[in-house]
């Protein structure tokens, strides 16, 4: 009962913030669009700054996304959740007090900054409390539970975004930030018992044979029967490669996290920017899309997701989600008329297996105390894919949206995202995903019955 209680407030946490981030995401194209190219449809340079953004982002969460996860690991999982919970307020209270140019500007660079630790960290923090506090056997369900609780706090966001002013979206988003904070301070529950936290991030004995454990070759200084602490600030790259041989089906999930992130922020940086050109989508209409969207995710997520598991495994139903991935993305590239998107956007209910799924898998290749590292690693792969995406997508868009585009093709960018996510759905389809490690790497187990 003391797990589920725990759960229970980590929930309510993580629904605070994601519904404080979502409720600004309709409003950012306008917010964009008006301080820089005020009364137009269409705006290279709000599509290039965006990208730019993205691309610095993507840079600085590659560093700072295994660093919180290792951390984590060492210190606890609400001492770290603290950092991006309170950085993620600032940007919002500046858009809330004014968007004028230099205002948007002041907004630009403190939430590229910020963003640069705050970017993602608060889900893969709440990913390590979860496999902290369930059974491998529950892992992907409930995995998909908090993944439907991001959905429905996305969906009260853009709901509440379709009913208020631009300024007071921004308001209300740094209030509830704001509370999202407290609650977690005041409630949340520490998921790491302080044996674990006082001990090295990384304990090794034996001689380095066994499943889970990575390759002899990756320790310089074994010792048997003693703790070595290999982490000992932040991770390197060559840490990072080590964790991943440790186990193939871990390497295949990164290279499937690599594209879906590919993909992922290749749409989001060109969809907005898209419609609007083609349909004249405004705020409103980004609001309802957006809703329609997380509907289907959520009732999937918290309805069919718990039932597909058992019966598909988590390897199958990654494998669903990736292809209507590719469906729901192509779908866009051709969207003919206005009411196109909104049918893409539907396709919610099946492509939002694939995060939960991924994340699910992993944690299962690593023991409770790796937990945050495994997680902060792919979070950190999937930056690398964040730098990426924009430097090549950005572009894409905003020549295939001007009147220089080589062939009439709006939607090409968006469809070249699609081959990237295509490329996720074969790496899937030859993945085998090897059985759960023993948790042999903490004496005191965390895993309980939720």
């Amino acid at each position: 009962m003391e797990k589920l209680s725990a759960l229970s407030h980590l929930f309510l946490t993580h629904f605070l913030h994601s519904f404080s981030t979502s409720m600004v995401t309709p409003a950012m194209t306008d917010a964009f669009m008006s301080a820089l190219c005020p009364g137009e449809d269409e705006c290279s340079l709000a599509i290039y700054l965006s990208g730019l953004q993205k691309t610095i982002i993507g840079l600085g969460t590659l560093v700072t996304m295994p660093l919180i996860g290792n951390m984590s690991d060492k210190y606890g999982r609400k001492a770290l959740l603290t950092v991006p919970m309170s950085l993620i307020i600032v940007p919002s209270a500046i858009l809330a007090y004014s968007r004028t140019r230099n205002f948007f500007y002041a907004y630009y660079v403190v939430r590229t900054l910020m963003a640069m630790v705050c970017e993602g960290s608060v889900q893969c923090l709440a990913l390590a409390y979860v496999a902290d506090n369930v059974p491998e056997s529950r892992r992907a369900s409930t995995f998909g539970i908090l993944s439907g609780i991001a959905s429905s706090a996305f969906v009260c966001g853009n709901l509440s975004t379709r009913f208020l002013s631009t300024s007071s979206t921004f308001q209300v988003s740094a209030l509830v930030a704001i509370a999202a904070l407290v609650y977690m301070r005041f409630f949340l529950q520490e998921s790491i018992i302080d044996e674990q936290i006082s001990t090295p991030i990384l304990t090794y004995k034996g001689n380095g044979k066994g499943k889970g454990k990575a390759n002899a070759a990756c320790f310089a200084h074994e010792i048997p029967s003693k703790n070595v602490q290999v982490f000992k600030s932040a991770p390197s790259l060559e840490d990072m490669l080590c964790l991943l041989k440790s186990s193939v089906t871990l390497s295949q999930a990164a290279v499937v996290a690599f594209f879906y992130s590919l993909a992922e922020v290749g749409l989001h940086a060109s969809l907005m920017y898209y419609l609007k050109a083609q349909f004249h989508f405004s705020k409103d209409q980004f609001a309802v899309l957006m809703v329609i969207s997380g509907i289907a995710g959520t009732v999937s997520q918290l309805v069919i997701m718990p039932l597909l598991t058992p019966a598909l495994g988590e390897a199958r139903l990654l494998a669903v989600g990736l292809f209507f991935t590719c469906v729901h993305v192509f779908l866009y590239s051709i969207a003919w008329t206005f009411w196109v998107p909104y049918v893409a956007s539907m396709f919610s209910l099946l492509f939002v297996f694939s995060q939960p799924c991924m994340r699910s898998i992993v944690s299962k290749q690593v023991g409770s105390c790796e937990q945050g590292k495994a997680q902060g690693c792919i979070s950190g792969i999937s930056s690398f894919a964040n730098v990426i995406s924009p430097l090549v997508f950005s572009p894409l868009t905003a020549l295939f949206l001007s009147e220089r585009a080589p062939f009439p093709f709006p939607g090409f960018s968006i469809m070249c995202v699609g081959f990237a996510s295509m490329i996720a759905f074969i790496q899937s389809l030859m993945m085998r995903t090897a059985p759960p490690i023993a948790n042999q790497k903490v004496v005191n187990s965390n895993y309980v019955d939720a």
